[in-house]
């Protein structure tokens, strides 16, 4: 239920402290999450310092992965967890960069709408930044903005100064200051200490902004005492110097914030008239993540970032979710395609209960996926594909069971005799990598019978897209002849958006970006049947195999662990074999509120 607020729109501004890398996205994700408890409607966006337009051409290795939204663009990762939070579909308006705005304001200048004005910083740069804030106001309560980046970094001045600004124009009352900062324990002397936050608080108050609350990082618990001592050098009030520690799961913070009635301040300070929130829900779901009654499957995803895990958050996210539908833990081992590639051998993979190839560009690892696509195929193993994955499935298929030796993609081997995977016409003659590709929304229709359709329960979805390539209409027959089911087409029947292998326990590929629209209170039905089918081929779980899982989520980050060593792999193999029973096909369907009584 939505209240019904008559007060102007209440803008809420995140920043941060001391270092970079605190949690800023997943605290203002938890803020937003507490006040839709309370009935409010509300809105995220991060502003970005960077000089690029968006993240779509950045490395994965420098920015993570790139969320992409439904109307199509490009996005900071935080946005990932925004959506999955407050449970709202955003756009490009809740995605802004440095590059973005300077773009916007020299495109004017160019047009000559600043009737031939110098055009500065500020009014003109500040002036923009507002307006992107000011046009997410129509419909929602709230607003929150998160900026980017660390105070003191030269970059980030003029979203600070704007934020600044934007207080006077709308009134104290309308807006309030958070920011985020860390505590550091010096072992050596066995202390928390809190000089930087002092430092980071001051150079905030040099540029004319007071944060109204303090959100405090930190390993170890924050006493009375030292809460007083923050209050008093940062001018904040007791009760607005908030605890932040580390926590086993994400989805535990908004949890820690309501505790400390960090929700209930919020909603005083800003005039707020709400119903208080009901967490019961959100509490269930961090209970299935924390102590999961069906014990643990192990899923190893083959890819080419792995060295750094946030190029693949929403997938991560996502497998989590999965869990959570299956009430049962999903253990994550990351394993580089390239390991495949160089003399390691698949059958490493008969120790998982499911394979997961995830999304990606370019030729490197590749041929470390077909190897780990192949066994999988071959030995049952229940195998999900994600975009490359679904490329990547069509080659091996293509070379391993229709004999087409030389199938490859066009856009790693332009001059193969058989690329089953080619360039879409529309984008032939274009060189410019940026915001080129097929991206956002598309419809698709799936065949009645299908897993696909038994998946999703319906004939027709609408999932996000990221690529330029596509499945060769050419070669759909004679994969069709050999055992290879299109079970979802765009509308016209041309481009090909899920495969599926018929006579396999759980073989299914996607063009889309599934992850993108997973959340952990409505997991996306591909990753519960995919985590249905990882549990029934572990096979039924011993009780005290249930406690194990349990006790294990006890360290921060649980749900994601890196590669094991080869004997906790081995002690897991004996029980790969597949089996019927445990997380049936239902499962796969049915949103969390559903499978609260299981």
């Amino acid at each position: 239920m939505t209240a019904l607020n008559t007060a102007p729109t209440k803008y809420i501004f995140v920043t941060g402290g001391v270092v970079s890398s605190l949690g800023k996205g997943i605290a203002a994700a938890s803020i937003g999450r507490l006040l839709v408890e309370r009935g409010l409607r509300v809105t995220i966006q991060k502003f970005d310092p960077y000089i690029n337009v968006d993240p779509g051409t950045l490395s994965p290795f420098q920015h993570g992965e790139v969320f992409v939204t439904d109307d199509g663009a490009e996005t900071d990762l935080d946005l990932g967890h925004y959506e999955r939070f407050v449970g709202e579909s955003l756009s490009q308006a809740n995605s802004i960069t440095t590059g973005r705005i300077y773009q916007d304001v020299i495109t004017r200048e160019r047009r000559g709408e600043y009737l031939g004005a110098t055009v500065q910083v500020i009014p003109h740069i500040t002036d923009a930044i507002k307006g992107a804030i000011r046009r997410l106001a129509p419909n929602h309560d709230v607003v929150i903005t998160e900026i980017g980046g660390t105070v003191g970094d030269i970059e980030s001045l003029p979203f600070l100064e704007a934020i600044r600004q934007y207080r006077q124009e709308v009134g104290r009352e309308h807006t309030l200051f958070i920011h985020l900062t860390l505590i550091p324990y010096i072992a050596a002397a066995g202390e928390l200490k809190t000089k930087p936050t002092q430092h980071s608080v001051r150079e905030l108050m040099e540029i004319g902004i007071q944060p109204d609350v303090l959100v405090c990082r930190s390993e170890h618990p924050i006493s009375p005492e030292m809460k007083r001592k923050i209050a008093l050098f940062c001018n904040v009030d007791v009760n607005a110097v908030i605890e932040a520690r580390d926590a086993s799961t994400i989805y535990e913070v908004p949890l820690d914030y309501a505790r400390q009635r960090l929700d209930e301040l919020v909603a005083s300070k800003l005039g707020l008239h709400t119903e208080r929130p009901d967490l019961a829900g959100w509490r269930q779901l961090v209970e299935r993540v924390k102590s999961p009654k069906n014990g643990e499957v192990r899923i190893a995803v083959v890819g080419k970032y792995v060295a750094l895990i946030d190029s693949y958050k929403s997938v991560q996210e996502a497998l989590i979710h999965g869990g959570i539908a299956n009430d049962v833990k999903v253990r994550i081992d990351w394993l580089s395609s390239e390991d495949f590639e160089n003399g390691q051998s698949a059958d490493k993979l008969a120790a998982y209960h499911g394979l997961l190839i995830p999304g990606g560009f370019g030729v490197r690892g590749v041929e470390g996926m077909l190897s780990a696509i192949g066994w999988a195929r071959e030995n049952g193993l229940p195998f999900f594909g994600i975009c490359l994955g679904l490329q990547t499935a069509v080659i091996e298929f293509s070379r391993s069971v229709c004999g087409i030796e030389g199938a490859h993609s066009a856009e790693w081997d332009d001059k193969t005799a058989d690329p089953v995977i080619c360039l879409m016409n529309s984008q032939r003659e274009i060189t410019d990598l940026g915001g080129t590709q097929r991206l956002g929304a598309y419809t698709a229709r799936l065949t009645p019978g299908s897993l696909a359709a038994e998946i999703y329960g319906a004939q027709e979805i609408s999932e996000r897209h990221r690529h330029r390539y596509e499945v060769n209409n050419a070669y759909r027959e004679t994969l069709d002849e050999h055992g290879l089911r299109v079970s979802g087409v765009s509308p016209d029947g041309n481009l090909v958006e899920m495969i599926e292998l018929p006579d396999h326990p759980w073989f299914v590929a996607t063009q889309a970006h599934p992850e993108l629209k997973s959340r952990p209170d409505q997991p996306h039905p591909l990753f519960a049947g995919f985590v249905a089918a990882a549990v029934q081929r572990r096979g039924p779980v011993a009780a005290s195999a249930t406690s194990d899982a349990s006790d294990s989520s006890d360290a921060p980050d649980a749900s994601a662990t890196t590669e094991s060593s080869d004997a906790s792999a081995a002690a897991d193999a004996s029980g790969a074999a597949p089996a019927n029973g445990a997380g049936g096909a239902d499962a796969r369907q049915r949103p969390v509120a559903a499978l609260a009584g299981d």
